[in-house]
């Protein structure tokens, strides 16, 4: 355990926000064949070190979701769990990383697959170029323990955009701002009722007669949207409240004529879950309006699009995009990826017999986010995959957290499931 939170303190260090995860790249390939792996890399930036004869797989992405003063990371552990100051705490996937340094510092005879970019959209999983020998794999990325995670949603990120007409206003100017708001991860997340600064902006503005002249509202795509920041024009005087900040300001701009369309589009646009899953008991299709930003003419939305299966994932963006279109936007879909379908197998049934040793307990379940998992196993559809992790709280936000009494038993399942299946 003490290796664990050693080796993920220096990862702290290391810059890793997803593109930018070069240094942490090196030290992951030099700390592994100092150990006496063998050591593969290919064009994506994923790693694989190897023993020689290895039966099973462990696999985590190495890039994290940078928010606020991320990658600047200043940790604080108090009462056996870890957070960081003002910032994103990157033990998504970060922990995960540390339990297989770990493995490796004991010199355990498995595959150790570290993936990159997964936080963009899966990249690094999705153009793996290795040969796996293994014939198991075990994701670390999931977040909760006492569960075996056998499925996951497919998704697909949504950018809407329009080019409106500007005019002048006589009007007094405003700059609004929406800050610090918990934000969250748009999957594990989205039925939390987590609040949105987007949303919370459009609710402000629907009833007052404000012409909009700048937004820039959120900071991934994969985030609930913490933070706005907008320029106004409006014929009443605007007050503060509780949340949202107005103050008055000198500067004129030019303000677009469909002011009101789009606030009205902002303000109809449902954000969160959209359908749910009462068999697993989550999610079934949900929706995250995460970025808005008009500069000039132009108005970019960029949206994230979950669902459990293809069929809904099929069915939700066709009604975003007859949403987006109907108010005259472009809409371009990119980075789709693909469900896990759940199904529990030999491995997965190994899994969950070492976690009920430790919690006493199990279930299967699947998670309401993208896992590489989904895309591991349509490269390489004769591994046998599961996936589990310590209880992480509010990943991609400020208020992440990790609770290490958890990381400690998830860590000794792992040992359990590498002595079970060299058993086998």
């Amino acid at each position: 355990m003490k290796k664990i939170v050693e080796y993920f303190l220096q990862i702290t260090k290391i810059p890793h926000c997803s593109q930018n995860s070069e240094k942490l790249k090196k030290f992951l390939i030099d700390f592994a064949k100092n150990r006496g792996y063998g050591v593969f890399t290919d064009d994506s930036g994923n790693i694989l070190a190897r023993c020689k004869k290895p039966l099973i797989c462990f696999q985590a992405h190495y890039d994290m979701v940078c928010v606020a003063e991320a990658p600047d990371i200043e940790v604080i552990k108090k009462n056996n769990r870890l957070f960081a100051k003002n910032s994103s705490l990157g033990a998504d996937n970060g922990i995960g990383v540390s339990m297989m340094m770990a493995l490796m510092d004991e010199k355990k005879d498995c595959e150790f697959l570290f993936t990159a970019d997964e936080e963009i959209g899966l990249i690094g999983a999705k153009a793996l170029d290795f040969s796996i020998k293994s014939e198991f794999l075990l994701n670390l990325d999931s977040e909760e323990e006492a569960k075996v995670y056998i499925g996951c949603a497919g998704g697909v990120d949504v950018c809407a955009k329009k080019s409106y007409r500007l005019k002048e206003s006589g009007d007094d100017f405003y700059e609004i701002e929406i800050f610090g708001l918990p934000g969250g991860h748009s999957g594990v997340d989205i039925d939390k009722n987590i609040p949105n600064a987007i949303k919370i902006f459009a609710n402000f503005c629907k009833d007052k007669e404000i012409k909009i002249a700048e937004i820039k509202a959120g900071e991934r795509i994969n985030s609930i949207a913490a933070n706005l920041k907008a320029v106004v024009a409006s014929p009443k005087k605007l007050k503060s409240n509780k949340i949202v900040k107005v103050k008055k300001i000198e500067k004129r701009y030019r303000v677009i004529k469909e002011s009101s369309s789009l606030v009205e589009l902002l303000d109809r646009f449902t954000h969160g879950v959209r359908e749910f899953d009462e068999k697993l008991k989550i999610p079934y299709i949900s929706v995250n309006l995460a970025i808005v930003e008009l500069y000039d003419d132009i108005c970019s939305i960029k949206v994230s699009l979950r669902a459990m299966d293809e069929k809904g994932l099929n069915r939700i963006q066709k009604s975003i995009k007859e949403f987006f279109e109907g108010y005259g936007y472009g809409v371009d879909f990119h980075d789709k990826y693909p469900a896990w379908r759940p199904q529990i197998n030999e491995f997965s049934k190994l899994v969950s017999k070492e976690m009920k040793k430790v919690f006493k307990k199990c279930e299967y379940t699947a998670i309401h986010a993208g896992l590489e998992c989904a895309v591991i196993s349509n490269i390489y559809p004769n591994l046998k995959i599961a996936s589990i992790g310590p209880n992480i709280r509010f990943p991609h936000s400020v208020s992440e957290e990790v609770d290490l009494i958890s990381v400690e038993k998830i860590y000794k399942v792992v040992k359990g499931v590498i002595d079970e299946v060299h058993g086998c």
